[in-house]
C-alpha cells in the first residue's frame, strides 16, 4: 500500500510547532507511515534544527507536486518572510502566517491534492490579533474554508476516543447547546466517521450533562428532555448509541473497551478524561469535512520555545492517526 501523501503545517512560528516539527521528523518513525512535507517557515525551521540539534537538507518548493522521495524535508512557504517576528510571544505576524499556513493545505486537500493534513499548534489571541476574528480556531477555519455545513472535535489517545458536542463556548451557551436535534446530528456525525474510518459498528456513549445523570430530574432534565429521546431516536434508526451514563464513571468504561467512543457535552467533560489518560499522546481530529485532518491537542507553549524542552510524541501521534484513519484501521489506534 502506497503511503499516503501529508501536509504537516507549522502552526505559529513563534511558538513551538517548529521544534516539535523537526523532532519528529528526525525521529525517523515519521516517515515509516507516511510521505510528509511541510507547510510553513523555512528559517522557523532552520532556527529549530540547530536549536534542537538535528539536521537534515531543505527542499523549497512552490507547489505540491514538486514534493518528491529525495532525502531531507520539502517545504512550501504560502506567506513570505516572517523577519521581525519575536519568539514567545503572540503577533498578528505569527497569526497571519499560521491561517495562511494552514488555509494553503485545506486549498490542497480540497483539490485531491495531498492525502490529508496534521496541524502544529496556532494561537487563539494571535489569530484574532491578525484579523480573524471569527476564526477561534482550526475547526473554524475549516467550516469555513470546506462550507461544512456541521463539524465536531473528536479527541484520541490510545485507548480512548471521545467526540464533542460542543467545544468553544462558555459553559453557559454550551448547557443551552445541549439540544435533542443538536445531539442526533452530532452523534450520527460521529457514528458516520467512525465508520468510515474503520470502526464496523460502533458503540456510542453519551455522558450526562448533570451530576449522578441528573438522579430523575432533581439535579436537573437535560438528560430527561434532551439527552434521552435523542439517544432513543438514534436507536430507533439502528445506531448502537447508549446513555446517558454519569460522566464520572463513563470514561473508565470506554477505556476498559465497553464504548468505541463516547459523546462528551462541553469542552472540559471531554478534554480532562483524555488528557489525564495520556496526555503526551493525544491528538484532535475534525468531524464534518471531505478529507482527514489530525492535530496535536497541545497549544504554542510560547513559554518553553527555544528552551528543547518540547515533546514530538503529540506529532507523531497525530501523523500515526490520520495514516490510520485513511486506511480504515482507527481501530488500532
Amino acid at each position: 500500500m502506497m503511503k499516503p501523501l501529508l501536509a504537516i503545517t507549522m502552526g505559529d512560528p513563534a511558538g513551538i510547532g517548529p521544534e516539535v516539527l523537526v523532532k519528529a521528523l528526525a525521529s525517523g518513525a515519521v516517515q515509516d507511515q507516511a510521505r510528509v512535507f511541510v507547510i510553513g517557515s523555512e528559517a522557523a525551521l532552520q532556527v529549530a534544527m540547530e536549536e534542537a540539534g538535528c539536521g537534515f537538507e531543505v527542499h523549497v518548493v512552490g507547489e505540491v507536486e514538486s514534493v518528491t522521495d529525495q532525502p531531507g524535508v520539502h517545504l512550501l512557504n504560502p506567506f513570505g518572510s516572517i523577519s521581525g517576528l519575536v519568539r514567545g510571544e503572540p503577533s498578528a505576524l505569527g497569526g497571519a502566517a499560521s491561517v495562511s499556513y494552514f488555509e494553503r493545505a485545506v486549498t490542497d486537500a480540497m483539490e485531491g491534492k495531498i492525502d490529508g493534513i496534521v496541524t502544529c499548534p496556532i494561537n487563539k489571541v494571535a489569530v484574532q490579533m491578525a484579523g480573524f476574528h471569527n476564526d477561534i480556531g482550526h475547526q473554524e477555519i475549516l467550516a469555513r474554508l470546506t462550507n461544512a455545513p456541521l463539524t465536531a472535535t473528536l479527541l484520541m489517545t490510545p485507548g480512548l476516543k471521545v467526540a464533542h458536542l460542543s467545544t468553544h463556548l462558555s459553559l453557559f451557551d454550551a448547557v443551552a447547546y445541549v439540544r435533542r436535534p443538536i445531539l442526533i446530528d452530532k452523534l450520527t456525525l460521529t457514528h458516520e466517521h467512525l465508520q468510515r474510518w474503520g470502526c464496523v459498528n460502533p458503540v456510542i456513549a453519551v455522558a450526562a450533562l448533570n451530576p449522578h445523570g441528573g438522579e430523575a430530574g432533581m439535579l436537573g432534565r437535560e438528560e430527561i428532555e434532551e439527552i434521552g429521546p435523542a439517544i432513543e431516536t438514534l436507536q430507533a434508526r439502528g445506531l448502537d448509541v447508549r446513555g446517558p451514563f454519569p460522566a464520572d464513571s463513563v470514561f473508565n468504561r470506554a477505556i476498559d473497551g465497553e464504548f468505541d467512543a463516547v459523546l462528551a457535552l462541553f469542552h472540559d467533560q471531554g478534554h480532562i478524561p483524555i488528557k489525564v489518560h495520556n496526555f503526551s499522546g493525544s491528538v484532535t481530529a475534525t468531524l464534518g469535512i471531505p478529507f482527514v485532518r489530525t492535530s496535536v491537542d497541545h497549544g504554542t507553549a510560547y513559554d518553553i520555545v527555544g528552551k528543547s524542552r518540547a515533546e514530538h510524541e503529540g506529532l507523531e501521534q497525530a501523523i500515526r492517526a490520520a495514516t490510520l484513519m485513511l486506511r480504515g484501521q482507527l481501530q488500532d489506534f
